[in-house]
Order: structure tokens, then C-alpha cells, then sequence
């Protein structure tokens, strides 16, 4: 997977995050989107977020990887 600086990250438009009002979990890329859905997963095992942001998150990464 590519590394995003953060120049790169700052010029993605809002819409490409899995969380856009947080600029959480950039998804520019399928290896992005496979990587958000994994670290979601692990966040919420910690309790760092929700089961509904995980499933926005794993909603908008399985639009980008062409999953149902």
C-alpha cells in the first residue's frame, strides 16, 4: 500500500474518508479501503469506535473494492 503524507491526506476531498466529518480513514485506493475495513475492526475491539462507524466505514470500503 502506498504511504499518504500529510500533504497527500490534506488534499483528498472530504468524500473519500470512511469517517469524511473526522477526515478518518482515507480510502484513495482499493489497498486503503482493505486496510480501513481491518483497522476499524480493530478499533472497535478496543472500544475506540462504534459499531455503526465501523459499518460506515466497512460500507464505504466494500464499495471500492466492488463488494456487496
Amino acid at each position: 500500500m502506498a504511504d499518504l503524507d500529510s500533504k497527500q491526506r490534506k488534499s483528498l476531498p472530504a468524500e473519500v474518508f470512511g469517517l469524511p466529518a473526522e477526515r478518518k480513514y482515507p480510502m484513495p485506493d482499493k489497498a486503503h479501503a482493505a486496510d480501513a475495513k481491518a483497522r476499524a475492526a480493530a478499533m472497535v475491539k478496543l472500544h475506540k469506535l462504534s459499531k455503526g462507524q465501523e459499518a460506515q466505514i466497512d460500507a464505504k470500503a466494500d464499495r471500492i473494492l466492488g463488494e456487496k
